[in-house]
């Protein structure tokens, strides 16, 4: 079905693939970012009930390492504090994305019945808003 269409067309579906690869790569990162957002603010609520002479441990590789308790409340906040940064960014990121995959889907649709509506009618039927929107 490709080899029909116009080499434009072609061009927009291979920016488009493209577009929706990127897509599913800042979702995953996103996805990471959240999840690890979650384990540093559920460690730092855990931290805040503990008594501040409790002997701790943090992972450092494979070791297990004493720490302060202020050191241990410092990193974690540093590291919330980071986190919610970077989902902003990677929600931002994510939304762009969209937009521009959104916009070239309607380029793509309005090429497609633009070039199609003179012609014998199949390059411009199975491209068209089902074809390209599942994609």
């Amino acid at each position: 079905m490709q080899g029909n269409l116009p080499p434009e067309a072609q061009e927009k579906l291979e920016e488009l693939q493209d577009l929706q690869e990127t897509a599913q790569k800042v979702a995953a990162q996103k996805e990471q970012a959240e999840s690890s957002l979650t384990e540093s603010k559920t460690a730092l609520e855990a931290l805040d009930d503990i008594d501040e002479d409790t002997t701790m441990y943090r992972e450092v590789g494979e070791l297990l390492v004493e720490t302060e308790y202020d050191d241990a409340h410092e990193e974690l906040s540093e590291s919330v504090d980071s986190l919610e940064i970077r989902v902003e960014q990677l929600t931002k990121q994510e939304e762009r994305v969209q937009e521009q995959f959104e916009s070239l889907q309607e380029e793509l649709q309005q090429m497609l019945q633009g070039g199609g509506a003179g012609g014998p009618g199949g390059a411009g039927g199975p491209m068209g808003p089902g074809g390209a929107g599942g994609a």
